[in-house]
């Protein structure tokens, strides 16, 4: 088995809904790679925080095994409990509401598809190395959207 590719992703926004922004640092042995973007317009911190694994997921170039961290419940949650019952439910909740953010989900899932992906939660802001550089990068993404010096 080979070694997985550690991904750490962040995003946010300020305020929310507001401008937001995405980060996601990739790691394969001694090679990183820094990914960053944003949203001039309203968005939200959920959709920030989905979009970070998606892109992230989605810049690999061949299935991998993946760790991938991520500091939203909703995010991790959402892939490893949730999802499955939303698709077979036609995209509806327990409550038979529509899911949110379902386009970003159902692009997570073809995402994942493609890979071994394990989930796993960090505390944020909690001085993991990696997510708060994934942090800093959602803001630097946020900050360049709306035309701000980084």
């Amino acid at each position: 088995m080979s070694r997985p590719v550690i991904i750490h992703t962040d995003g946010g926004c300020t305020p929310n809904p507001g401008p937001g922004g995405w980060g996601a640092v990739l790691r394969y042995g001694e090679h990183v790679r820094e990914l960053y973007g944003g949203e001039s317009a309203a968005t939200t911190n959920n959709r920030m925080e989905l979009t970070a694994p998606i892109v992230a997921l989605e810049t690999l170039t061949r299935p991998a095994t993946v760790h991938l961290y991520t500091d939203s419940t909703y995010v991790r949650n959402g892939i490893t409990r949730w999802l499955a019952g939303w698709a077979r439910n036609g995209w509806r909740t327990s409550a038979k509401q529509p899911v949110k953010n379902v386009d970003l989900w159902q692009r997570l899932e073809q995402a994942c598809a493609r890979h071994e992906v394990e989930w796993f939660w960090v505390k944020g802001h909690a001085g993991v190395a990696d997510n708060e550089l994934a942090d800093q990068l959602a803001t630097r993404g946020m900050r360049e959207a709306m035309g701000k010096p980084v």
